[in-house]
């Protein structure tokens, strides 16, 4: 690990220099400054550094994106999360507006935020396509390692296009042959990106050197979430059964599940967990704090006595804490949770008093929100009001995936600048998504007991009373340690073998959704996910009804189905693309 760190700091600041192809005006706001010629670049020395450069653009920060780190940030906080009801924008009214528009489904195409994303995105895709030009150049490298490196090239080009194509279905596919780069987007990618995965799964060692650098069965894991969003269930069943049987890391971890809360420390990073992770550094010596993880700077918590700089945004909502209530079996209520609902400390100052809901919850819950009476990692207990920027407005949550620890700051967080990046990887693909995934191809294709197999795996792995959050030994010095008393009453069960099998495939498909929702809560999956499965028009406007009534942010909230399953195109894009007179990019239906 530390390998790579060194590795990609030293390329992180001329990445943008590492390209000779470059988009248009559609896809960029300015042409490049200066570039390094093909002479130079065609070795095998040079086109790595290229590679290098396309793996740097996967944190989507820098000033080719014209905005700021969090208009694109890597774990779509922004555009998966919060549009899926796992979290309000939080902070208050006036800050950072447009997220805003986003979570209520009432912004349109001029929306700042959307050219940002597409620009770093496709930024991406230039610096891929750039890795692969150049590479048919090289002469000092055997056909083994061109191949296995146009396999990398490869898999980070189809990673940059299924963020594209999931959050705009229908945009311009640019690849190494391109020259005219002012391009429709009247076809449909998937083909194009399948084909990416199985060139990259085919080719790509099972192993690499580098840590963050993508490996075969990364790519086995990517394909099979292709030909999910695909809906081609056998196909993904087929896939995804090898890389659970066969997959390792590519630092040769045989993937595994581990503590929860390993997923989300720096200390435990690049774990058997870990299927395909963005590399997150601090601290690095290299003094660019845009290393470490910039696009999630503004979500820590903040307020009176708050330890955090900045800046109280990424509230979870009361609708996801819900979710997390189990009954006395240990299951969790999959229709009606909200009838359920957890005890809040809203309206209450953080010197009144507050007893933390006594029923029970899935261990996970404490780990994925901070909420009141509850320990914060090692930060000390969550005050509620004091820790929040405006409560009324964004509820009385902390997110708690993204925060770092207090005991390892000096290695793992930034702490010169305004707000606090720090070295947490972003999941980009982890096991657990990859056994839920894998759960939702067999029962799609008719396997349920395998199916109940897979999440019950992921329950039994929450079940482990080794990855729960304790108490601390004493409130006054959180840094002393925890105990062995449970934060909260933490009751969960896998199904009972056979009894979710015994529901037919619309019960198992509703389980494993459910678990998906609350194992990977607030990485930004959920929005894409409902979107996907058909559920978004149901999902969201139920999370408007319910959770207008806990916070003043969702007024005029409402998600409109055939519309608001997509984003749409940023304007400045369109108005780029004219050529003869007419712009080329189409609008997304019921934007114009």
């Amino acid at each position: 690990m530390k390998k790579l760190t060194r590795y990609m700091a030293a390329f992180c600041l001329m990445g943008s220099l590492l390209f000779l192809q470059s988009c248009k005006d559609q896809f960029l706001d300015k042409p490049v400054q200066g570039a390094l010629s093909d002479e130079v670049l065609a070795t095998k020395k040079g086109v790595d550094g290229l590679l290098t450069g396309a793996y740097a653009a996967l944190d989507g920060q820098g000033d080719f994106t014209g905005g700021s780190g969090w208009e694109s940030p890597p774990d779509n906080w922004v555009y998966g999360a919060i549009p899926g009801g796992d979290a309000h924008k939080g902070s208050d009214g006036g800050d950072q507006t447009p997220i805003n528009a986003i979570a209520t489904f009432t912004s349109g195409a001029d929306n700042g935020f959307y050219n940002t994303k597409w620009k770093a995105l496709y930024e991406g895709v230039t610096r891929s396509n750039t890795v692969l030009r150049v590479l048919a150049l090289v002469t000092d490298m055997t056909d083994e390692e061109k191949s296995a490196l146009e396999a990398q090239a490869r898999f980070l080009r189809g990673h940059y296009y299924f963020e594209l194509k999931k959050m705009w279905n229908m945009v311009p596919w640019i690849d190494e042959t391109t020259t005219d780069f002012n391009q429709p987007n009247d076809k449909d990618i998937w083909p194009m990106i399948e084909a990416d995965f199985q060139m990259a799964y085919e080719k790509l060692p099972a192993t690499q050197d580098l840590v963050g650098r993508a490996n075969k069965w990364a790519a086995g894991a990517y394909l099979g979430k292709t030909y999910l969003y695909e809906k081609k269930f056998a196909e993904a069943v087929k896939v995804f059964t090898e890389v659970i049987g066969s997959g390792v890391t590519s630092n040769g971890l045989k993937y595994e599940l581990v503590s929860f809360k390993d997923n989300f420390d720096a200390a435990t990073k690049n774990n058997a967990e870990s299927v395909f992770a963005i590399q997150m550094v601090a601290n690095d010596g290299t003094l660019d704090i845009t290393n470490a993880n910039q696009g999630s700077m503004l979500n820590f918590p903040y307020g009176t006595g708050a330890p955090f700089a900045c800046c109280g945004f990424f509230q979870p909502s009361q609708m996801l804490v819900n979710m997390y209530r189990t009954d006395a079996s240990g299951l969790p209520y999959l229709t009606d949770y909200n009838s359920h609902a957890v005890k809040n400390d809203m309206k209450l100052t953080s010197a009144a008093p507050f007893t933390p809901d006594a029923g029970n919850l899935d261990p996970r819950l404490d780990w994925t929100v901070g909420r009141r009476g509850i320990p914060y990692h090692d930060w000390g207990i969550y005050p509620g009001m004091n820790w929040v920027r405006d409560q009324p407005y964004g509820g009385p949550y902390a997110p708690k995936k993204n925060i770092h620890r207090q005991k390892t700051q000096d290695l793992y967080a930034d702490l010169s600048s305004w707000a606090p990046g720090n070295a947490i990887n972003v999941l980009v693909i982890r096991f657990a998504d990859v056994l839920l995934m894998a759960a939702e191809a067999e029962a799609n294709a008719g396997s349920l007991a395998k199916a109940e197999e897979y999440v019950n795996r992921v329950r039994n792995r929450a079940a482990d009373k080794a990855g729960w959050l304790y108490q601390y030994v004493t409130n006054a010095n959180p840094l002393a340690g925890f105990s062995t008393t449970p934060a909260a009453n933490y009751v969960i069960k896998p199904y009972p073998t056979g009894t979710l099998a015994a529901k037919g495939k619309a019960g198992v498909l509703q389980a494993i959704y459910y678990e998906r929702g609350i194992e990977l809560a607030m990485e930004g999956h959920r929005f894409f996910d409902l979107v996907r499965w058909n559920a978004a028009d149901t999902a969201i406007n139920g999370y408007f009804n319910y959770e207008s009534k806990v916070t003043t942010d969702l007024a005029g909230g409402k998600f409109l189905n055939g519309k608001n399953n997509y984003f749409p195109i940023p304007q400045y894009q369109i108005d780029m693309s004219t050529a003869n007179g007419a712009p080329l990019l189409k609008q997304n239906p019921g934007y114009n």
